[in-house]
């Protein structure tokens, strides 16, 4: 399939100012912007920047930033899923996954979160896909936050549901270790019964195993 990319961008006056939300932004682009040193969720600010920079080239690869000034202070990334998921087992080029989501704490609770998913929706493109997020509880800032399980969870969800994506249940063993882990998934209005039931055996491949 062709990978179309649209751009989109909002702007958002927060109690520290006006920020741009903004994406898919071009690999070139993201290398010329500062990258905040506070985005520490899933690697080292400089090897984050990186990646970033190379899931972008990817030809499904879609960045959304937080853009404040010329600094990036939030960032969300879709791709396809890795390939020790089992998400990638169906070699589905209309699966992607949101794999990372992450706001400097700076302007957390200020609905970036929310708005990152949006214009990530606002790409007519999306249509075509079937987006999934894993959540993982030990992925979760519950220090930095001072959440428990269970409201993070119910933060997360509420954010994933402002891009309009929903929960969907599924036997993965990593999922169902535990309760407050999920899957949660959009399905573009224009991806074809095929696909939904290829999904559908992928949340369930161990159906019938026994």
């Amino acid at each position: 399939m062709e990978h179309k990319k649209v751009f989109n961008s909002i702007e958002k006056e927060t109690k520290h100012g006006t920020i741009v939300i903004e994406g898919p932004v071009p690999s070139e682009d993201l290398a010329n912007l500062t990258f905040h040193e506070e985005l520490i969720a899933f690697r080292n600010p400089v090897q984050q920047h990186k990646a970033i920079i190379e899931i972008a080239k990817l030809p499904e690869g879609r960045i959304i930033i937080v853009r404040d000034k010329n600094m990036i202070v939030g960032y969300c990334t879709f791709l396809h899923p890795d390939p020790l998921e089992r998400w990638s087992q169906g070699n589905m080029e209309n699966l992607i996954e949101l794999g990372a989501i992450e706001v400097i704490p700076k302007f957390r609770g200020t609905g970036v979160g929310k708005e990152l998913l949006r214009v990530s929706m606002m790409d007519d493109a999306m249509e075509d896909y079937i987006t999934i997020t894993t959540e993982y509880y030990w992925h979760w800032d519950l220090k930095g936050t001072g959440l428990n399980v269970w409201e993070y969870r119910k933060m997360m969800e509420k954010m994933m549901m402002a891009g309009g994506l929903e929960y969907y249940a599924t036997d993965d063993p990593e999922i169902s270790s535990h309760p407050a882990n999920c899957l949660m998934a959009k399905i573009g209005s224009r991806v074809d019964n095929e696909s939904i039931q290829q999904f559908d055996q992928l949340r369930f491949m161990n159906r019938f195993m026994y």
